[in-house]
This record gives structure tokens, sequence and C-alpha cells, in this order.
């Protein structure tokens, strides 16, 4: 290649830059396709295992929510097919452009791989986007419990749905439309060919910022859960219906645990390992350890459906009457539900129905 090709595909600025730091990844992918024949066939087992069994969960959640008339009403479960749809593109994207990097070595052009990369930062933004959205609906049927109805309405989630989706979108693909080290003649990424740094920065503050809210909304969300469990104790739990509900205090404080231990093993390691990007140079032994870090974010895209969505007792019973009219059986599971939400389940499952509770109501006010 000549020097007039090397400048036009990826031309050096006379900036100062980093003396252990260049911009020559933007044309040198095979820098970054560092696994061995052995870590090749672990990571192909992983993404032909997680990524069919991702991509089947997301699309049964989505079926089972757009198909009942209940489940569509409720804001929460808009905030779910969000998620839902996020981990349905991760189970695609990431997949395919994993391994067709990482052990094809299928060499594209720059905008394609952009473009490519574009979508597997689209589909995990939009996963953690999604879970900041759940959270905050979780935060405020804490919080303002009362207000909740009034605050979480169908055409405010649809509004911040919107303004999600279009933020997760330009952000991602900003890469592709300019925001690049072979464009802008700057510092490129170690871990990702043509990206650059000061957009990793940035991408990794927004993220990290999101990941911040989460926690906090959820830390929050176990805080009042065991106010409300210590409030039980002193008052009413000598009765049966007492008991339920602390029953149900302590499952809600496990369940946000898992949460929250979930998403500090999937995204830590990743993320520690973008932040180490932006100070030091890494080595192929670190990067091979990032590529295997990467599937811990594609894994947690398979863990979200069986936490936030198959866990609820509404979708196991639009679950259970879809096998019993795929089987041809005359029951109608969702009798109760589908009544214009008329009548209650005696055990509510969700944070936005255990907060109505009135004892838990009174609680926010001891």
């Amino acid at each position: 290649m000549s020097s007039t090709d090397a400048v036009s595909t990826c031309p050096y600025s006379n900036a100062t830059v980093a003396p252990e730091k260049t911009n020559e990844s933007c044309v040198n992918f095979t820098s970054f396709m560092v696994l061995t024949d052995s870590q090749k066939i672990i990571v192909s087992s992983i993404c032909f295992l997680v990524g069919p069994l991702t991509l089947l969960e997301n699309l049964l959640v989505l079926c089972l929510i757009f198909s009942s008339p209940y489940l569509r009403r409720k804001p929460s479960y808009l905030f779910i097919s969000s998620l839902a749809l996020a981990d349905l593109f991760a189970s695609i994207f990431f997949a395919f452009f994993f391994v067709e990097f990482h052990v094809f070595k299928n060499m594209v052009s720059t905008s394609t791989f952009l473009f490519k990369l574009g979508g597997v930062i689209m589909a995990f933004t939009g996963s953690l986007g999604s879970l900041l959205l759940t959270s905050i609906d979780r935060y405020i049927c804490i919080h303002k419990p009362s207000e909740y109805k009034t605050i979480i309405t169908r055409k405010n989630a649809f509004i911040s749905l919107a303004v999600l989706w279009t933020t997760i979108v330009l952000i991602s693909f900003l890469p592709l439309m300019g925001w690049n080290c072979s464009t802008l003649n700057s510092v490129c990424s170690e871990l990702f060919p043509c990206v650059d740094e000061t957009y990793l920065a940035c991408w990794l503050a927004f993220v990290i910022s999101l990941l911040v809210f989460i926690v906090y909304a959820y830390i929050h969300i176990l805080w009042k859960a065991h106010k409300h469990a210590v409030y039980m104790e002193k008052h009413v739990i000598q009765s049966q219906r007492g008991k339920a509900r602390m029953r149900m205090d302590i499952q809600l404080a496990k369940t946000f645990g898992v949460i929250l231990a979930i998403l500090v093993i999937c995204w830590s390691p990743v993320l520690s390992f973008m932040f180490v990007d932006l100070f030091s140079k890494l080595d192929n032994k670190l990067k091979m350890v990032f590529a295997f870090c990467c599937t811990l974010c594609f894994v947690n895209s398979t863990v979200n459906p069986l936490v936030y969505a198959l866990r609820s007792k509404d979708m196991r019973q639009v679950l259970l009457g879809a096998v019993a009219r795929c089987r041809g059986q005359a029951t109608f599971f969702l009798s109760s539900v589908e009544s214009d939400g008329q009548q209650k389940s005696i055990h509510p499952d969700t944070v936005c129905e255990l907060v109505e509770v009135p004892s838990l109501t009174d609680c926010r006010k001891t």
C-alpha cells in the first residue's frame, strides 16, 4: 500500500499523541483478532448456544405481552417489552458480529464494520436504557405510590421510550456518522477498531450514569422493603395476611438483590477494561480476556427475560393460557385479569401491585 493510500484510509494527524497510543487500529483489523483456535471454539459455542436461547426467550416475552390486552395496558410491561426488544437485537447483532469478526476473521470496509458495531452498541445500550426505565417505574411505585397512576401513564411511557430509543440510536451510530479515529485523525481505542477514544470515554460515562441510576433505584427499593418488613414484624405479623405480606417483602428483596448482582457481574468487567483502555496500552492477553468478558453482557440479555418478565405471575398466566389454547383446551386462565382490572390477585407479585397494599403506604409515613 502506498503512503497516499494509507493516508486516504487512515490519515495521520500532526497533533501531539501519547507515544504509547496510535491511530493505526482503523486499518489494522487483524490486531484485534487475537483469539486462539481453542478460544474460538469456546466463543462459537457460547454464541451458538446462548444466541438462539436469548432470541427465543425475548421473542416469547414480546409475543405474550402484545397478545394480551391486559398486559398491553400496563406501562410496566411496555418497558419490559422494550427491554425484550433490545435483548432480541443483542441476540442477533452480537452473536453474528462477534463470531464473524473473532472466529471467521471476516475483513470488511470501515463503514461496514462501524455499522455492525453500531448495531451491537444500540442493542446493549438499549437494554440498559430499558432497565433504567423499568427501575424508575418501580422506584416511583415505592416512593410515590399514591401518584403512580398519574405519573406512569401509557402516554408518558410511550414518550419516554421514544426519547430513549432516539437517543440511543443517535449515540450508537455516531462513529459511522464521522466520530471515528479514521475521519478525525485521532487516537483509536485498542479494544475497538476505528473507535475514537473520546467517543469511547463519552459512551462509557453515559453507560455508567445509567448503571448508577439503576443501582440507586433498586437499593432504595430494597431499603423500603426492609423497612416494611420491620414494620410488619412489629405491628401485624401475627395475622395471616401480615405473614403473607412479610413473605412478599422478603421475596421482593431477594429479587432485586439478584438483579443488582447480575448487573454488577455482567457489566463491571467490560466497563473496567474500557476504562483502562483510556489510560494505558493493552496487550493481546488482555484483549483476549476482554473478548470473553463481552460474552457476559450477552449472557445478561439471556437472564433479563427470566428475571424481569417470566417471574411475573401475570406473564405466567398468559403463557399458560397460550399453551392451553395450543392444546385445544377450553380453559380461561386470564378471566380474572382480563376483566378490566376489576378483580386483583390475592398475592400481588409486582412492585406496582405491592405498593397499593395499605400497610406499605402507611409504612412510608413511619
